[in-house]
């Protein structure tokens, strides 16, 4: 009788195979893009062991404009309401970035009074944002009464742009070279007074969550960004911040004029979700102190560079009245303002964090290239890191505190 012939690994992948049979299936399962709790059309493509992910892939591109592209074919003028529809929630802070990046390029310095204004609404959109952040995350983990007090307050701020702006949501307030207009006679004291009444409800606000032990369940240790991590995955902003890295645009690169005024840069411990609330609750506090002193030593003089004539619009009375004014009007209108070839790079802290603008010229009135470096692009790639070994429920809440905003990540 011949001997029977086995190969050597037969008992190894027999036993790899019952090892498989007894393996639990795992579950695609895809969160988004019209999901509740993926704060705008963002699509999460998971892989599931029970309610573990033990993967994740954000797939983005379903907010797709291609505003880079447009802004080659567009003056430089033109790509300002373009801006806004970035970070949506923060119009007035997107508009100054651009407009400094620009302006770097035309070698322009705009007056202390305009650094002061433009500081003023930066500030008041990242409040802005920062509430809308702070009520989604609180409905992301169940808390709804934080939702309300927070759209409330963020309600008062949009009348005040709208009265800044003329509009609500998508202002296109700054310009290149200075700003759209004055502020209106007691505006300042409004906003004023809208900060010393926002304190107290902010205060009430934060210790709805701040020590409710629902909350800190769903958020303190979950979703860890060490300090490492966080730097080499480019992440900015508070999402940096609470991780621990004391990075802040406006201490380290100081623009607008923002070396003036006194503020702190809070910073977190743990680098969890928590972290992130406490750190974007605390900038509101510091946004507040910002505006009060940038309006208590508001400068007077132009809200625009007087020396930007061949930047900024014309005065509309003076159009109506001059020929060289309807001339000059006209030239801007139809070929833009005429820049010098070269190349510039500037970012500002905006309310997501490091919002980036490299504008490319050849010269003459349209840019040859415009890339934005977008913060919740940057935000969101961790995503796949983070999420892994986290439950489906903590995926929400992981999203709640990363706070982007699609508008932005897709461009």
């Amino acid at each position: 009788m011949a001997q029977e012939f086995a190969y050597p690994d037969t008992a190894a992948k027999t036993a790899a195979a019952d090892h498989e049979e007894f393996q639990p299936e795992k579950m695609s399962l895809s969160m988004g893009p019209s999901h509740p709790s993926t704060h705008g059309v963002l699509r999460l493509q998971l892989e599931l062991d029970g309610e573990v992910v033990t993967k994740a892939e954000p797939v983005i591109g379903y907010l797709h404009r291609g505003d880079e592209k447009i802004a080659e074919n567009m003056t430089y003028n033109q790509f300002v309401p373009y801006t806004d529809r970035l970070d949506y929630l923060a119009p007035l802070a997107n508009n100054m970035a651009y407009a400094i990046a620009v302006e770097k390029l035309a070698k322009l310095e705009v007056p202390p009074r305009c650094q002061a204004i433009r500081v003023i609404t930066a500030e008041l959109a990242r409040i802005s944002s920062h509430l809308l952040g702070l009520g989604a995350f609180g409905i992301d983990t169940g808390a709804w009464t934080v939702f309300m007090y927070t759209f409330e307050e963020r309600e008062k701020l949009y009348r005040l742009f709208e009265e800044l702006t003329g509009a609500r949501f998508t202002t296109s307030y700054t310009r290149i070279g200075g700003v759209a207009r004055d502020v209106p006679e007691g505006w300042t004291d409004r906003v004023n007074a809208f900060c010393d009444q926002f304190l107290p409800i902010l205060d009430e606000i934060l210790a709805l969550l701040t020590r409710n032990k629902i909350f800190m369940d769903r958020t303190a240790g979950v979703g860890v960004i060490s300090k490492e991590d966080a730097i080499a995955y480019g992440l900015t902003g508070p999402n940096l911040r609470g991780s621990g890295v004391p990075l802040d645009l406006r201490k380290d690169c100081p623009y607008s004029g923002y070396e003036q005024y006194e503020f702190d840069v809070p910073v977190g411990a743990n680098g969890d979700s928590y972290d992130r609330y406490l750190v974007r609750g605390e900038e509101m506090k510091q946004a507040v102190r910002i505006v009060k002193q940038a309006i208590k030593t508001l400068p007077g003089g132009a809200w625009y560079a007087e020396d930007a004539r061949r930047i900024f619009a014309p005065p509309k009375d003076k159009i109506l009245t001059s020929m060289e004014e309807l001339i000059q009007n006209f030239m801007l209108v139809t070929e833009g303002p005429q820049m010098p070839a070269g190349e510039v790079y500037f970012e500002a802290e905006n309310p997501k964090g490091a919002l980036g603008f490299y504008v490319v010229s050849k010269g003459g009135g349209v840019p040859w290239r415009l890339k934005i470096r977008a913060p919740s692009f940057c935000n969101l790639s961790i995503l796949p890191k983070v999420c892994v070994g986290t439950m489906v429920s903590d995926v929400v809440a992981i999203l709640g505190s990363l706070d982007f905003v699609m508008g932005e990540c897709d461009r």
